[in-house]
């Protein structure tokens, strides 16, 4: 009885979940593992805000060539574009300027780690911005070990006075937070083509960094190399443009919640590329910090732990 109970609800957790999908998944994980990996390779060369500068505008180019493509037209509402520019403010701006600042202080793989906190950090914001969504003894246990994780990552030594280690990785957690905001905020566009709205946010982060590029970064001054171009075209091509389209296109299929499962596999392929190609070496509290993030993920999406009841 417990088997067949067991299978049934394996059958509710993966009923969209087929061969397709998962292998959407983990192309999706490769993809935002990538950005780590790319912005480790062009921060080097680039300074931060024109990093960002050249991936949301980049991106915007492609995305809007997709939009029209597809017969899809962007919307001329002033107020639908001010949601835009507060969503690129939440969900870009702010989040890919403290991830790429991050990161000239610390490997890409840590930095893969901490953002994976940003689902401990949208259910504490989801239980006090929405109605829905509040915490339960999962959510809270889960948010308990997380951040015991966090702890372990960032180190006891930093007690003792914060680094410029530490305040790198205090930065992608605050990257993580203004995701989780940009997540609560996002809601408002349910009822919008993703896309679009996905090309409405690139847009409007483009007009807000191009100033703040200019002025504080003066690009006409840098000389990259190729290596470093093609790692900020691949940080736009391939983990922010073809990233969205395939995360629209799972969100649409699998749903939410089966896609928290990325969370899980983006520290995966950064850690392997920062490795490889970066010549990145972790400590061991780092992949026990992992562990524990992980553990606290699986607590707060409670699916696995439901599935396990039913062989008690």
């Amino acid at each position: 009885m417990k088997t067949t109970q067991m299978s049934q609800n394996l059958k509710i957790v993966n009923r969209v979940m087929g061969i397709k999908e998962w292998v959407l998944l983990i192309i999706l994980s490769v993809l935002w593992g990538g950005s780590f990996f790319f912005v480790g390779v062009a921060v080097k060369e680039v300074p931060p805000l024109t990093i960002v500068l050249c991936r949301v505008a980049l991106a915007s180019i492609i995305l809007l060539t997709i939009v029209y493509l597809k017969g899809e037209r962007m919307p001329s509402s002033s107020s639908i574009w001010c949601s835009f520019l507060v969503m690129g403010v939440l969900n870009n701006l702010i989040p890919f300027c403290l991830i790429v600042w991050g990161q000239t202080h610390i490997e890409s793989g840590l930095a893969s780690i901490l953002n994976a906190t940003t689902p401990i950090f949208s259910v504490v914001l989801a239980h006090f911005f929405t109605r829905e969504e509040k915490l339960t003894k999962n959510r809270i246990s889960g948010i308990v070990i997380g951040w015991i994780g966090v702890s372990v990552l960032i180190g006891i030594e930093s007690i003792g006075g914060f680094g410029i280690e530490v305040i790198g990785q205090i930065a992608v957690l605050g990257a993580a937070t203004s995701y989780a905001f940009a997540a609560i905020y996002g809601r408002r566009f349910k009822d919008m083509n993703p896309i679009v709205v996905a090309t409405g946010m690139l847009c409007s982060s483009t007009i807000m960094m191009l100033p703040l590029s200019l002025y504080f970064d003066q690009p006409w001054n840098l000389a990259p190399s190729a290596m470093t171009i093609m790692s900020i075209f691949g940080l736009a091509a391939i983990s922010t443009s073809l990233a969205y389209v395939i995360y629209f296109h799972v969100l649409a299929t699998a749903g939410p919640t089966n896609l928290l499962l990325v969370t899980f596999l983006i520290p995966i392929s950064a850690i392997i590329l920062g490795v490889m190609f970066l010549g990145e070496q972790l400590g061991c509290e780092v992949f026990v910090g992992m562990g524990m993030i992980f553990i606290g993920l699986i607590a707060i999406d409670g699916r696995l732990l439901k599935i396990l009841k039913t062989q008690i």
